[in-house]
């Protein structure tokens, strides 16, 4: 049996990759080692979102090739730009294929009474593969191709070994959470949520990224869900991209900007305390000043709690490479300008909390002796002297809101 190294970048959705390849080769018989130096093989899992991530995979293949004698490539660089990796020497496979490929494909398939995936008190469930969309500007698509959504009863006893393993937290993820059932022509996810929520057990539930192009058109019927669910964490994750309609149709979006509102105001409609996470992408080639001026007024007007904003870069093999680009002292001021107003926003929504009772879950360790916990809309709240008040991972606790930073807040436990 071999020993393994694995490394992984990304997303959420990469990590539950990670974990599912590493519990095939646990239940072989291989174990994980600290470090390259000491394993028989390393698996090197690469994220390609922008071009500077692409650099990084390179550069960190090269070091692994250095350090083990067998390297194993996989993920969405490896998958997307597989070229990229000819002058190594490594094997670029995909993620289903890695298991197989340690030892000689000594590891079988996983059996219905393996190790759920957990990470900590935290349990990754990837529900789905892929997406429905076709981007403009998105290499992912080329690793992950069109959604593949297993049965709900399926994930809904993935999500059950997951809570009866320990798990306090679910994290839904996929490529695109809205389409999921689409590829067998249903919307399930409504459906799958409300079954993950009857589950028995004290434990609440995060929704990955959810396309607004996926979402909409069950809108209403997600926010009913959310809102009879108090195990669902108030937060949805929905992209817009851009405040601009013309942008969006260049960027080959599945949504405008009128859909993206219309989920907003289903969700203020039935939650009084949620998160909106969402997407912003800065000088895209087509984006003039009057299109980000746009997509500053739309960030400034829904005020979404949880902002990604992430300059334009080219990806190789997507139509958006090819064409003209901004200059970056354009795109270095459009995104400072939305950053700046990002702050803002994020400030005025945590500040609006102080004084306030909420019940959280502790989640993970902090620095020193605090604890980091999620509130009822996922919004951070950090415990200090988490010994001293007794507090641990997995607990469940009502805080008093005391003070807070830009993004999270402070509480003490009441």
């Amino acid at each position: 049996m071999a020993t393994y190294h694995i490394e992984t970048y990304g997303c959420t959705s990469n990590r539950g990759e990670s974990r599912q390849i590493e519990r095939q080769l646990r239940d072989a018989g291989h174990y994980r080692v600290d470090g390259p130096d000491e394993a028989d093989v390393a698996i090197l899992n690469t994220c390609t979102v922008v071009e500077k991530t692409e650099r990084n995979m390179l550069r960190r293949a090269e070091e692994l090739q250095d350090e083990t004698a067998d390297v194993l490539v996989t993920g969405c660089m490896a998958l997307a730009q597989g070229e990229e990796f000819d002058g190594l020497d490594v094997q670029v496979l995909h993620w289903d294929d890695v298991p197989e490929a340690v030892t000689n494909g000594e590891c079988p398939t996983t059996t219905p009474d393996a190790e759920p995936i957990l990470d900590g008190v935290v349990g990754i469930l990837p529900i789905a593969r892929g997406c429905m969309s076709n981007c403009s500007y998105c290499i992912t698509k080329f690793a992950t191709g069109r959604v593949d959504s297993p049965p709900v009863e399926e994930n809904v006893e993935k999500a059950r070994a997951l809570v009866h393993a320990g798990a306090k937290e679910l994290r839904i993820t996929g490529q695109d959470t809205g389409v999921y059932g689409w590829d067998e022509g249903e919307r399930k996810l409504p459906e799958l949520l409300d079954r993950i929520c009857d589950i028995e057990g004290d434990f609440r539930v995060r929704l990955g990224m959810a396309n607004p192009g996926g979402v909409h058109g069950i809108h209403d019927e997600l926010a009913d869900v959310y809102a009879e669910n108090e195990k669902l964490y108030n937060f949805i994750h929905a992209p817009v991209q851009s405040g601009s309609d013309d942008v969006l149709e260049d960027m080959r979006r599945q949504h405008r900007v009128e859909k993206f509102r219309e989920i907003v105001d289903a969700f203020d409609d039935r939650l009084d305390h949620w998160t909106l996470s969402t997407d912003f992408i800065v000088g895209f080639p087509t984006e003039d000043e009057s299109d980000h001026e746009l997509s500053m007024e739309l960030l400034a007007d829904v005020r979404p709690e949880k902002i990604n904003i992430t300059r334009f870069s080219k990806r190789p093999g997507t139509d958006a490479a090819d064409m003209k680009g901004l200059g970056g002292t354009i795109k270095k001021e459009r995104s400072k300008a939305m950053t700046d107003l990002k702050m803002d926003v994020c400030r005025e929504a945590h500040e609006s909390m102080v004084g306030e009772t909420h019940e959280v879950l502790v989640v993970e360790e902090g620095t020193g002796d605090s604890v980091k916990c999620r509130d009822e809309a996922y919004r951070q709240v950090i415990v200090t002297d988490a010994d001293e008040k007794d507090v641990a991972v997995g607990d469940f606790l009502e805080v008093e809101i005391t003070a807070n930073e830009t993004v999270y807040c402070f509480g003490e436990p009441v």
